[in-house]
Parts: C-alpha cells; structure tokens; sequence
C-alpha cells in the first residue's frame, strides 16, 4: 500500500510479503473472497498494481497454500478461477505413527526452519524451469491429453471440465515428472502420475458421494480414458 509521510509530503509505496520468490498463504480459505482474488494478479501475471504503477515479483516466484476443510468454521471457498491457477493440490492427511513420534520427540518444527539448507540456487532452479517445457512430448501424447480433457467437458460426472489452462498445466506437469524420472520424452505414466493432483481441484463432481478426494477423481478419469 501506499503511505503517506509528513516529512516529504508525498506518498511512498511499502511492499508488503507478495514481493518474496516463495510466498506461504497460511489457511488461504479463511481470507475473504476479496482477499483471495488479490493473489490472482501476482499468480498469473507475476505482478502486482497498486496506484496504477506496477511493480514487477522477483523470479522464480512461487505460492503455496494451505487451507482447511469447507466444514470448518470460517472458511471460505476458494472461487474457480484462482483454483485454475494453483498447478497441484497436494492432501497431506494425518502423519504415520512412526513420523508423528519424531516430532513428539524432536526439536520444534519452527526451530529447524534456521538449521534448513538449499537443494539448489536460483540460477539451478531457473535453469530446470527452462528445460521442462523443452521434454518432447509426441502427437500420440498429446492426442492422449487432449482426449483427458474432452473425457472432462463431455462426462456427465463433473459440473465443469477442464479448462485450456488446467490442459498445460497437466503437460507441463507430466514434462516436469518425466524430467525428474530420467525420461527423454513424456510418457502416458508421466500424465497419469501427476493427473490426481494436477486435475483433482479444479473437477467439481456433480455427486460427492460418488468420489473419495482427488485421487479418487483421477483414477476414475484414467480408467475411462484409454492409453493411445
């Protein structure tokens, strides 16, 4: 926001903690729709305006959230369109008991934050973002996440398919997983590996009772789906 300091007379632009390359939203659905929809800009565009003058985000830049389920008091749901924007939803559940005695046993979690050591420097990390949309992905595995999609959008299972936007985010994600995995191409297994977190959030089934969370959703849609 802007400012405005007696000293010089003028306002003065104080960046708040969007301008950071790794930005955690704690509970993102507990913020209010309008709260939420500010991150949409700095989301997609990688950018923020305030005053009308805009101001670039560092690069890499990242969001991550939290939230909390829609039963719980005080929670908002997150509108389409900035669900569309998040790659991957991620359900992290309950620890296993072994897990969950380490930290019954071990420092504080915020205490570790300070001993954290980087897996790799802004120019490594920059360098792979470069390379992932760079994996060859053949017409017969573009024809098989084309055909994921129209599956979506014909299917009478969900209230919406998947939108031109959620389509390269699942090829990006599948070039990204083949990438890690060694592959020289994308693999229909590098699409079905990522398919449940990548397409999880943004299907909304029309029977809930019907589906068990994302993996759930994506196990359905790639059995009804088959492999070129």
């Amino acid at each position: 926001m802007s400012v405005f300091e007696q000293e010089t007379g003028q306002f003065r632009f104080h960046r708040g903690p969007v301008f950071a390359q790794l930005v955690l939203a704690d509970e993102v659905n507990r913020a209010t729709p309008k709260a939420q929809s500010a991150l949409l800009e700095a989301m997609e565009e990688h950018q923020v305006t305030a005053d009308g003058q805009t101001y670039p985000l560092s690069e890499p830049f990242f969001v991550i959230a939290t939230q909390n389920p829609l039963y719980q008091v005080g929670t908002f749901p997150l509108p389409e369109s900035q669900l569309d924007r998040f790659l991957m939803r991620v359900g992290l559940g309950y620890p296993e008991a072994a897990l969950e005695r380490q930290l019954l046993l071990g420092r504080d979690r915020r205490d570790l934050v300070a001993t954290l050591e980087p897996a790799v420097t802004v120019q490594q990390l920059l360098r792979l973002q470069g390379e992932v949309p760079r994996v060859h992905a053949s017409d017969a595995l573009l024809d098989y996440v084309q055909a994921i999609a129209r599956y979506t959008r014909q299917a009478a299972d969900f209230e919406a398919g998947l939108s031109p936007r959620a389509v390269i985010a699942l090829l990006r994600a599948a070039q990204a997983w083949a990438l890690m995995q060694g592959h020289a191409g994308v693999l229909p297994e590098d699409v079905q590996a990522v398919l449940p977190a990548v397409a999880g959030h943004r299907l909304a089934p029309r029977d809930d009772s019907r589906f068990r969370g994302a993996a759930d959703v994506g196990r359905h849609v790639l059995e009804a789906v088959p492999v070129p």
